[in-house]
């Protein structure tokens, strides 16, 4: 199936989800999410403001700012996107689409230890179907093999397989609220050849 067939069917599913439904989900997977020894080894860690029923990512920020965890969030400038600390959720303000950012100055992505990414869908070998602008991909490239990359969704958003682009960044780990997929790049190279 194409990306846009996969993005659209996903995104429906998603918007299909009560707000409960969403809760309840979204609660499970963090909690799944901070049982991981990555997370409790981090010290820095990026999140992503949710929107339009993603993964809600709340109870993961209370509680890594809660242990002394330095806590990132991004924010669209220009074409990229600019990771920003912030002490408190409250720091974060509408910007670009509408998406809760930060202010304040920029942070490398690379110094951090995990880097939570939204998506509309994924699969097993951490492939991603963002949004469609590209923006993750293009600040993330770099990092992809590090094991810092994190998705979280939900079950229905984890597919067996969706075609990858050269310029789409994959995902280390993925967190859903039933299961923890450790990424086996080996196998996923050997798989498309």
């Amino acid at each position: 199936m194409p990306k846009r067939a996969h993005r659209a069917a996903t995104l429906a599913r998603r918007r299909e989800l009560s707000k409960p439904q969403a809760a309840s989900l979204s609660l499970a997977l963090q909690q799944r999410f901070l049982d991981l020894p990555e997370y409790r080894a981090a010290r820095t860690l990026v999140l992503y403001a949710p929107i339009h029923h993603e993964v809600d990512t709340a109870a993961v920020a209370a509680a890594a700012l809660a242990s002394g965890k330095r806590l990132l969030y991004p924010a669209v400038v220009g074409d990229d996107l600019k990771f920003c600390q912030v002490a408190a959720l409250t720091e974060l303000a509408a910007g670009r689409y509408g998406i809760p950012e930060p202010q304040g100055e920029g942070y490398d992505p690379a110094k951090a230890d995990l880097i939570v990414v939204p998506g509309v869908a994924f699969d097993l070998c951490g492939r991603r179907i963002g949004y469609g602008k590209g923006y993750y991909d293009r600040s993330l490239h770099r990092l992809e093999g590090s094991g810092k990359l994190v998705a979280f969704c939900y079950d229905f958003q984890l597919l067996q397989e969706i075609a990858g682009e050269p310029h789409d960044v994959t995902m280390d780990l993925i967190v859903t609220e039933s299961r923890v997929v450790r990424v086996n790049k080996h196998i996923c190279e050997g798989e498309q050849r």
